[in-house]
């Protein structure tokens, strides 16, 4: 069968699901964040600190976009995430439900296959801005976050992960 059999064949709201499935296999793919990240606190630095004991950051392609699974243990010595609940990342620009103390929805939006850019919003003010970048050899993964936090004091984060 030729092409133009194969096109007649093929009905076109399938054409366009096989075309829609296969963009999204791409981007899953080249996605530089998808794997496990251990945070190097020697290389990091947080304002105000202090720093966390560990964090251990996990990255999965789901279609188009991520998902996220957070873990670790903080300068207290109390575990992050201890119910270990997965983030949706959907780099599509407009804000989603994301109930946290300071912060209430977030927004995501993707600048190439190694950065992204996340904006945290309480009652629809930008309160934080994350950018989040893989080096161009793919082992480290370094997240930018400035902002305030819920009394207003200003934030100032760099946290370096290595690659696992």
């Amino acid at each position: 069968m030729n092409t133009v059999g194969l096109a007649r064949a093929v009905p076109i709201p399938l054409t366009i699901c096989l075309i829609a499935a296969l963009t999204a296999m791409v981007s899953a793919q080249e996605d530089r964040h998808v794997g496990a990240w251990e945070l190097n606190v020697a290389k990091s630095t947080f304002n105000p600190g202090p720093p966390p004991k560990r964090q251990t950051l996990w990255y999965k392609a789901e279609g188009r976009g991520l998902t996220a699974l957070f873990q670790g243990v903080d300068a207290a010595g109390l575990p992050v995430n201890p119910d270990a609940s997965n983030l949706v990342i959907v780099f599509d620009g407009k804000d989603h439900p994301t109930p946290q103390p300071n912060y209430d929805s977030s927004t995501w939006t993707r600048r190439s296959a190694s950065e992204y850019v996340v904006y945290r919003k309480k009652l629809g003010k930008v309160v934080l801005t994350s950018t989040t970048v893989v080096s161009s050899d793919g082992q480290t993964l370094t997240i930018t976050t400035t902002g305030v936090d819920d009394d207003g004091r200003p934030i100032h984060n760099v946290a370096v992960y290595d690659k696992q």
